[in-house]
């Protein structure tokens, strides 16, 4: 009896250690679970939906790997858009207008801002900008001033354009050639050299400019009335220069196209024109005649139009500040790094412009008046109505530049829809 009651009392005690032992090993593995979701959690990003253009070179993706391999909270995934840009309009308007989340940040045309904002459907950025100890003239000064709306401002520089002009440093004088890089400079001394050097190297035409009536005009009336400040005096000087002895006989329907080809291929002095023609001259195709050692580059009189892209947070969207944290990385230093030596854009970060790896990567950048150009860049109207405001300049100016008359009606026109408040 008490061989079986102590085998009784063995396997009693074997059992409630077994017990015991299962009780404890699933306790372990409880725990093992919890950690394994606590490190998950850990790990988990915040996605950030990036709504930007299809990008020919690989600058936007290296911009983004760049930011994500940055930190450890947000993700951002590239919402590849359409390089089509008025479809590219519509198919943001028609996503923001909805008050939908689709995108956390977009990338827009300089000329949108102001509609996109004066919609309500970007986030004002000002107390980040304060909070993050970044300053507004850090960046391009046009880019920013494109999208300041009422005073508030809705986004950061992606990569600038601007108008510059250029010329023909083989037949300037240098005297002339450095008063042109300086920007120290009017109008009437531009006319005074187009009148002094056409017909040299076999040249035809003192300066060219885009007065056709389209957007290439609205530009151009930007930078002749220095943003608005003087229309009468701008429309008169413009059409001095339309109707000077150097200028084409078509000179009214002139756009890029009709500039770029008469200066690459040695017909004019001076043209003013955007940053992509420098790349024909360079590329020497077909039909270009002038080489890049017979070409300068300087600032407009009264600085150049800014064109190119914006940064902005979608204020519906979802993650409002990891949203902020991709455009401070995108349009900050690092950034704009990436995007210039990686894609050849031009840097919106003013510090980039004595980076010698970034110049490295673009010939422009090591032209004095190039630089001066960056630093000088003004805005188109900034309004919530913009093709309506630029289908009046355009109209305006186009009547006035054709027949000489109704300056006055003009000027108070282009005036009153070049107001930006």
């Amino acid at each position: 009896m008490k061989s079986l009651k102590s085998k009784f009392l063995s396997l009693t005690l074997m059992s409630s250690l077994l017990l015991a032992g299962c009780a404890g090993g699933n306790e372990d593995n409880a725990k093992e679970n919890e950690d394994k979701g606590t490190d998950k959690a850990a790990t988990e990003q915040v996605v950030i939906k990036f709504g930007a253009q299809n990008d020919s070179t690989p600058a936007t993706q290296a911009l983004i790997d760049g930011f994500n391999e940055s930190q450890d909270k947000y993700k951002v995934e590239w919402e590849a858009l359409t390089n089509d840009s008025a479809q590219m309009h519509d198919q943001l308007l028609n996503s923001l207008s909805s008050g939908s989340s689709d995108y956390d940040v977009i990338s827009m045309d300089v000329v949108w801002a102001g509609e996109f904002a004066g919609a309500g459907f970007l986030e004002p950025i000002d107390t980040r900008l304060a909070e993050a100890g970044l300053k507004k003239d850090q960046f391009n000064a046009g880019s920013m001033a494109s999208g300041n709306f009422k005073g508030k401002q809705y986004t950061l520089p992606f990569f600038p354009d601007l108008g510059l002009l250029y010329y023909r440093k083989d037949i300037v004088s240098s005297e002339d050639a450095a008063k042109l890089d300086s920007g120290e400079y009017t109008y009437d001394d531009l006319y005074t050299m187009a009148e002094k050097y056409t017909g040299q190297a076999n040249t035809k035409f003192g300066f060219l400019y885009q007065s056709k009536q389209y957007e290439g005009l609205t530009v151009n009336v930007t930078e002749f009335s220095k943003s608005y400040s003087d229309v009468k005096s701008g429309l008169e000087t413009m059409y001095k220069f339309t109707n000077a002895p150097f200028s084409p006989k078509d000179i009214l329907n002139f756009m890029e196209g009709e500039t770029a080809t008469n200066f690459t291929q040695g017909n004019a002095v001076f043209a003013r024109n955007w940053p992509y023609q420098f790349g024909m001259i360079k590329s020497q195709e077909e039909g270009v005649t002038v080489k890049v050692d017979q070409v300068g580059i300087a600032p407009l009189p009264n600085g150049g139009s800014v064109g190119g892209w914006l940064l902005g947070v979608n204020k519906n969207s979802e993650n409002l500040d990891g949203a902020w944290e991709f455009i401070q990385y995108a349009a900050g230093e690092k950034g704009q790094k990436i995007m210039s030596t990686q894609g050849g854009y031009l840097p919106g970060f003013n510090a980039l412009l004595e980076d010698e790896e970034v110049k490295a990567t673009n010939e422009m950048l090591s032209y004095p008046g190039f630089q001066k150009a960056l630093s000088t860049t003004i805005a188109r109207p900034v309004s919530p109505e913009y093709n309506k405001v630029s289908d009046t300049i355009q109209v305006q100016a186009h009547k006035y530049l054709s027949s000489g008359s109704g300056l006055e009606e003009a000027a108070t026109a282009i005036t009153d829809a070049g107001k930006t408040e």
